[in-house]
């Protein structure tokens, strides 16, 4: 049965890092590697799209302590988890989808999102890209690791079966369910480039989950 994103989380929240790191292709690189890119500045503003119980932010905050962050994630359950780790560092969460809320304009140093929108398609990925790159200083990037469909048939796969499985159940509101569409890294870093970022690029790949850089 399809689950809305909220209560798949929320299921599943014990264990929930460890099955991360350890059932996830590359995760235990991807994660700190992930990190690593983010700016080093003290006082860096950096944006987490679907920021989960906060895996990335352990290796970036253990590494740049000074750095302001600013979660969304939908589960109130994650963000929890993710307050009970960092007490006393500068984050601020966001209960709610980063599609609906507004990113205030020129803002950020960098934007990161791991593991988080290969549940969606290029069209809402296209207007969320834009409100990011308006929200990103000139200076800025954004850092995406996400797993990507190995071929365009495999992607089309996806979404045509997500389509019977709600039909099947009768799904019909406009709810993030958890069932995993994603894009290939082509198509990808095509809807960022239409999105406006200036140079878009694959840096690495552990398996199917690739980090893909984006510049302002």
């Amino acid at each position: 049965m399809l689950e809305t994103m909220s209560d798949f989380f929320k299921n599943r929240l014990e264990g929930y890092d460890e099955h991360m790191l350890t059932e996830l292709e590359g995760a235990k690189n991807f994660y700190p590697y992930t990190a690593a890119l983010l700016p080093m500045k003290s006082g860096a503003n950096v944006l987490d799209l679907g920021c989960g119980t906060g895996l990335e932010l352990e290796y970036y905050l253990a590494m740049n302590g000074e750095a302001s962050v600013v979660g969304i994630d939908l589960s109130p359950d994650m963000l929890a988890a993710l307050k009970r780790k960092f007490p006393g560092r500068k984050i601020r969460l966001i209960c709610g989808s980063y599609f609906d809320i507004p990113f205030e304009a020129d803002c950020f140093d960098a934007a990161v999102s791991v593991e988080s929108l290969h549940h969606f398609a290029a069209e809402a990925k296209l207007a969320l890209y834009k409100k990011l790159h308006t929200s990103l200083k000139s200076d800025g990037y954004f850092i995406l690791t996400d797993y990507f469909a190995e071929s365009e048939a495999l992607e089309k796969e996806y979404f045509e079966r997500l389509c019977i499985l709600k039909k099947e159940q009768g799904v019909v509101d406009d709810a993030f369910y958890h069932y995993d569409t994603p894009l290939t890294v082509e198509h990808e870093i095509a809807v960022l480039k239409a999105a406006g970022f200036s140079k878009v690029e694959a840096l690495h790949s552990w398996g199917s989950t690739y980090l893909v850089k984006a510049l302002v």
